[in-house]
């Protein structure tokens, strides 16, 4: 059947009115170029004049009336003459249709150009911006670094996109993290796997992006995901992305290094980081505040340099030759990464050092002899180091990294120790023995019981346990799991403050806001599981040769970071400066990083008594107590 002229019309009407907003407005104003010309072209040629106007009025200056009165409905206020007025009432009256109805399409535009800016779909025009790809507790720390990182910059930007409502995102954002310098944060919403939504945030002009897990069952599947969204874009720039992200199981690993096998992914792999960390910290208090001391933008952070005046030094003397920092390690021509290396090894012409500084151009050689203040009569002699006694250590609670600390621990712990594991959880034996067989150096218990009932940690006998490890319970929620860590800790501190000799307690908080509260239960070695991958992260962001640095610290094999009794190395009760502490450890084949004074332990303003890259030569009071923190082999 033959549409009808209705059908057709109604059919293009529709059509027009769906090509939207400039369609409309384009319409409008056809029509009201019609009614000013038929209006004038009515009044031109009916003669149609205002009283005491004897001559017929020309087209265009009848048409520019029209228009008038279109524009402006109040001016034929004054009209007279019948058929004039009649004409101009009706041009008016049109007028104000077409100016309604012109009004509500661009008050309907303006919205919906508003809703759309609102949903974050436009798309980012910068360059050289660090990209955030996901969404995360861990975002905040991510950001809040960033911000400190780029403080001194004029043009930082870091964009943002999640899975999220852009207005949500900047709401919390605003609330959680403190912004510094001139550093903008921009938000856009869209899928972190969708390689459509990740071109909106120029990927392909970004200095490096960072993949944030996603807090569900199975974050490295999206992990992976996104990885290949950016690196197999068939829009992919020419040169390597630097992508930072974590990942939960080994497994995984070898699948992301395939995804980005021509670009530099940099994945840490996050169970057994904070495991090592765990294990490490709960034998020697204050660990884990030198961890993060290392890794935030707050103090010093760790730079490379080639220094020429060093060539031909052994590295013992490079350690004397700074008096404002720290040296690490050397980096070799090939880029190896060698943590406190033999103190008479030679540093070569394109060797690197890197060391603890306060920024890259602090790293300077002091125009004073190191040696020169070296104070030999208050350095002690290098002791024989007494033969450890088996430990006892306890594990409250149980996540995923639970079995992976029980064995970090058999690693460190002489034999005949013991480890004692108490959870609500079923077939914890079970887990240890199927990770990693049969342990070496410990006995392993394992009980089922409520963690934060008195009456079960009374007749644990805690006070017999040398150290006390308290597990987030990775089965609950974040909040819920922090709250029942928060009363075991009042309870353990309690029980500390009665024995004689006290035991050392680390814990560990799933969200930084529990921080505060843990602060308050006065224990001083508490690990925020997420904050220390946080950090890592930010830092890997702004510098990726960190990576090789990073794993050399945390990798059990070679040289790691202890805390030693301070009376081992120097004198106590005299002033000693930090060149002769750095001199006593360098004789010992061990690198001096700082120290740790107990009576700033229960100080968070001091970072719990923790001095990283002191002045080396101002001088200190050291008593019994006191740690040096130095990077040693054992």
């Amino acid at each position: 059947m033959k549409p009808s002229f209705r059908q057709k019309f109604r059919y293009w009407f529709d059509n027009l009115m769906s090509r939207g907003t400039p369609a409309m407005i384009g319409m409008l104003f056809v029509l009201s170029l019609a009614v000013v010309f038929v209006a004038g072209a009515i009044i031109s040629i009916t003669g149609f004049v205002q009283e005491g106007q004897s001559e017929r009025i020309p087209f265009g200056e009848a048409a520019w009336e029209s228009l008038m009165r279109t524009l402006d409905s109040g001016t034929m206020g004054g009209d007279t003459g019948t058929g004039y007025r009649v004409v101009m009432l009706l041009v008016t009256l049109g007028g104000i249709f077409v100016v309604s109805a012109l009004i509500g399409v661009l008050n309907n535009a303006i919205e919906g150009q508003m809703d759309r800016l609102r949903k974050g779909r436009s798309q980012v025009l910068e360059t050289n911006h660090t990209l955030v790809l996901g969404w995360s507790a861990q975002i905040f720390t991510v950001l809040n670094e960033l911000m400190v990182a780029n403080e001194n910059q004029s043009n930082a930007r870091i964009v943002v996109l999640a899975d999220k409502d852009k207005v949500e995102m900047e709401d919390e954002i605003r609330e959680r993290v403190e912004f510094k310098g001139k550093t903008r944060i921009i938000c856009r919403n869209g899928s972190p796997i969708d390689p459509n939504d990740i071109e909106i945030t120029s990927p392909h002009d970004a200095k490096a992006i960072i993949i944030l897990p996603p807090e569900n069952e199975d974050p490295d599947t999206d992990v992976i995901k996104t990885a290949l969204a950016v690196t197999n874009n068939p829009a992919r720039r020419a040169e390597p992305y630097h992508i930072i992200t974590q990942i939960r199981h080994a497994k995984n690993m070898a699948v992301l290094k395939l995804v980005g096998e021509k670009d530099k992914v940099q994945a840490i792999l996050t169970g057994d980081l904070i495991a090592r960390v765990v294990a490490q910290t709960s034998r020697q208090s204050g660990l884990s505040m030198v961890y993060t001391e290392l890794m935030n933008f707050g103090g010093d952070e760790i730079y490379f340099k080639h220094e020429p005046a060093l060539v031909g030094k052994t590295f013992g003397e490079a350690l004397l030759a700074f008096e404002d920092s720290c040296v690490m390690g050397v980096r070799k021509t090939d880029g190896t990464i060698l943590l406190s290396p033999p103190m008479d090894s030679r540093l070569e012409k394109d060797d690197q050092i890197f060391a603890l500084s306060a920024d890259d151009d602090t790293i300077r050689i002091s125009p004073t002899s190191g040696l020169a203040q070296i104070n030999n009569a208050l350095i002690h002699s290098n002791r024989q180091p007494l033969k450890p006694k088996p430990e006892k250590c306890l594990i409250l609670g149980w996540n995923r990294s639970g079995t992976t600390i029980v064995h970090e621990l058999d690693n460190y712990v002489p034999k005949g120790s013991q480890v004692t594991v108490v959870a609500d959880i079923y077939n914890i034996e079970k887990q240890i023995r199927a990770q990693g067989g049969k342990l070496k150096n410990q006995k392993l218990v394992v009980m089922e019981g409520e963690t934060t009932d008195r009456d079960l940690l009374n007749k644990l006998g805690v006070e017999e346990y040398d150290h006390v490890i308290v597990l987030a319970y990775s089965t609950m929620e974040p909040q819920e799991a922090d709250a029942k860590t928060l009363v075991t800790l009042l309870h353990l501190r309690d029980m500390a403050e009665k024995d004689e000799t006290p035991f050392s307690i680390v814990s560990e908080m799933l969200d930084l806001r529990n921080r505060e509260l843990a602060e308050a239960t006065q224990v001083d070695d508490f690990i925020v599981s997420e904050h220390l991958v946080s950090l890592m992260m930010s830092q890997l962001s702004e510098n990726g040769e960190l990576f090789d640095v990073f794993t050399d610290v945390f990798d059990p094999e070679g040289a790691e970071i202890y805390l030693k009794p301070i009376s081992d190395y120097v004198s106590l009760g005299e002033a000693v400066n930090f060149y002769t502490v750095v001199e006593a450890a360098r004789r010992r084949g061990e690198t001096a990083l700082g120290y740790r004074l107990e009576k700033e332990a229960g100080e968070a303003g001091k970072s719990y008594g923790v001095h990283t890259n002191p002045k080396k030569s101002e001088a200190v009071v050291f008593t019994s107590d006191d740690k040096v923190i130095v990077i040693a082999e054992n």
